[in-house]
């Protein structure tokens, strides 16, 4: 894949895209939105349903490493999050640091549900009862990073625009409080203090990478097929009105130890990153060229499409055969 921007406005970015058949696409992403505006191609029909599935998911490589590449190479933020390799990897290196009683303050729900097909443990949730079998059933969990400025290299100018809003970051209790307990002034005042926070980033171009944590997840949901092979999705309580920066999803399985079930998280997680990278038409960077379950959309892509090797069976030998 190779990218070549060729200009842009207020709104948007113009960008050409080779494909891995050397196709060449001609797209034009919103800067604000990420969605893709414009797209033509050279080597594909038109219209979506005369492709093949083969060529359908050349376009949408093309679409998804037009968003990255707009993203790494002038600084907008173009990717969907929850097949954004940074993000996923921020939120995989936030686990693998929690504690183990914030490990279990957050997905202990999902591990004591995974514990409960396998050992003598209370469900969290019901298998839902139009499920075809448990055996279909997906375990899901949307993850929300946050971040800790006083963790930055802009913890200074952090604690001076705290004070400047009234507040104190000595006071670490604040993370932990919940929104029910904060009057309206004092979310004025956050408010406040994160827009001159961002404002302060851009200005310095500091990097946060570092103060990037958990900030809260939603409750345990699932997705399932029913008799009829229809896919439904339950409801999850969610923390924001936001888009969740990484979503866990893992079939019935057992999870061993609460530490073994980390590890996993971790393994799923590079999995993830890897479904990211591949399905831009790019080879991972080498940490993440790795085989096993990643996210289920890219795992039904490996099975049914020849163009790539089945990356999640442990035993497959086309993938990375050059890396």
């Amino acid at each position: 894949m190779n990218g070549d921007i060729d200009g842009e406005d207020e709104e948007y970015v113009k960008i050409y895209v080779t494909d891995n058949t050397e196709t060449e696409h001609d797209l034009t992403v919103d800067k604000e939105s990420g969605e893709i505006a414009y797209h033509t191609q050279d080597g594909y029909p038109d219209d979506p349903t005369e492709r093949t599935l083969a060529e359908s998911e050349r376009v949408h490589q093309a679409r998804k490493f037009a968003q990255y590449c707009v993203f790494t190479e002038r600084g907008y933020d173009t990717v969907p999050p929850t097949i954004h390799p940074e993000r996923l990897n921020a939120v995989r290196v936030s686990i693998a640091t929690l504690s183990e009683d914030r490990l279990d303050d957050y997905f202990g729900d999902f591990y004591r549900q995974l514990r409960s097909h396998h050992h003598d443990t209370d469900r969290v949730i019901d298998v839902p009862a139009d499920a075809t079998d448990a055996d279909s059933v997906l375990y899901r969990k949307n993850v929300y990073l946050g971040l800790d400025p006083v963790e930055t290299e802009l913890r200074e100018g952090a604690q001076e625009l705290a004070a400047r809003h009234g507040f104190d970051f000595s006071d670490r209790s604040i993370s932990e409080r919940s929104l029910d307990t904060v009057s309206g002034e004092e979310l004025d005042s956050w408010t406040a203090f994160s827009q001159d926070l961002g404002e302060l980033a851009v200005e310095t171009d500091a990097d946060l990478s570092e103060g990037l944590q958990i900030d809260s997840v939603s409750s345990l949901y699932t997705a399932y097929l029913d008799d009829r092979g229809e896919e439904h999705v339950t409801d999850a309580d969610e923390p924001f009105e936001r888009e969740p920066d990484a979503l866990l999803e893992l079939p019935m399985m057992d999870p061993g130890s609460l530490e073994a079930f980390r590890d996993y998280l971790n393994h799923n997680l590079s999995c993830q990153i890897r479904d990211c990278f591949v399905r831009m038409g790019l080879e991972p960077p080498e940490p993440f060229r790795i085989l096993g379950y990643g996210r289920f959309e890219a795992a039904e892509q490996y099975r049914h499409l020849e163009m790539y090797p089945n990356y999640i069976d442990p035993e497959e030998e086309r993938a990375f055969a050059y890396g």
